[in-house]
């Protein structure tokens, strides 16, 4: 018997399709029909969800980020128990993910933040929130990287953490221009051999 549709079925269809979209062109190149057009439900149900498009890529952040969350949990079931080597396994997941992927999206938060994040203060701040949340995730790694010997201590591990995000952020830049993972491996490279070891 076919399953009746439930009431998160069209929403769940349009967030699918706006993160797709807004993954491939960005949020000011994509417009509603777009999405729902890809969904495959009538223009008129998008705002029987969602108030407004930006109120719809607010959605999105908040979906983008609980699937970082998840995804950092997995991966840390499955790391090593040494804290350096759980970073450096956490990092060569990501890597293995973008090597992966079909075509050179980056990282949807980083993508929003270079868009987004001057033009609202709704998306801003869910953007800010994501963020925090996955660098607090590494800084907790880092910390107790720092305790077992493994990590330099003259620095602050939150410190440290925002930084490694960083450097992240602008390898994922490079490696949509050069459609390689080359960026991502030297970078995480130079960070977890060279700059986080003690000294």
């Amino acid at each position: 018997m076919a399953r009746t549709p439930g009431k998160t079925d069209i929403p769940d269809k349009l967030l699918a399709a706006g993160r797709e979209l807004f993954s491939q062109h960005g949020y000011n190149a994509t417009g509603i029909q777009q999405i729902t057009d890809l969904a495959g439900v009538p223009k008129g149900s998008f705002y029987n969800h969602f108030d407004s498009k930006e109120a719809f890529a607010a959605a999105i952040i908040d979906q983008y980020a609980e699937q970082l969350r998840q995804t950092w949990e997995q991966m840390m079931r499955a790391a090593p128990p040494q804290p350096l080597a759980a970073i450096s396994y956490a990092f060569a997941q990501m890597i293995a993910h973008h090597e992966r992927a079909t075509c050179w999206k980056g990282c949807l938060v980083g993508n929003f933040a270079a868009e987004m994040a001057e033009a609202s203060d709704l998306c801003r701040l869910r953007l800010a929130a994501a963020m925090s949340a996955w660098r607090a995730n590494l800084a907790n790694l880092i910390r107790n990287a720092q305790a077992a010997g493994e990590v330099r201590n003259d620095m602050d591990a939150a410190l440290l953490s925002a930084l490694m995000w960083d450097v992240w952020e602008g390898a994922l830049l490079r490696m949509k221009i050069e459609q390689s993972v080359s960026s991502l491996r030297e970078s995480v490279g130079l960070m977890l051999n060279q700059f986080l070891r003690p000294a």
